[in-house]
């Protein structure tokens, strides 16, 4: 399958927002505090947070390395 190159640089857009915007999110989260018990031990709020987080970076690195392969070929 091949793609344009305008679908190809949205890809990479999406693929770099992603790495841009979730990190600023997990250090909101991280700095909640929900994030640590009174005990300083991680929270379900601070884990589902960052699964989320990683799981969205994957996702959006293996978005924006997509874009570059299909702009390269």
């Amino acid at each position: 399958m091949q793609l344009n190159t305008a679908l190809s640089w949205v890809l990479i857009i999406a693929g770099i927002w992603s790495l841009i915007v979730w990190p600023q999110f997990l250090r909101r989260v991280i700095n909640d505090p929900r994030a640590r018990d009174s005990a300083g031990r991680a929270t379900k709020f601070l884990t589902v947070h960052v699964v989320l987080v990683s799981i969205s970076m994957v996702l959006g690195a293996t978005t924006a390395a997509i874009g570059a392969a299909a702009l390269l070929h």
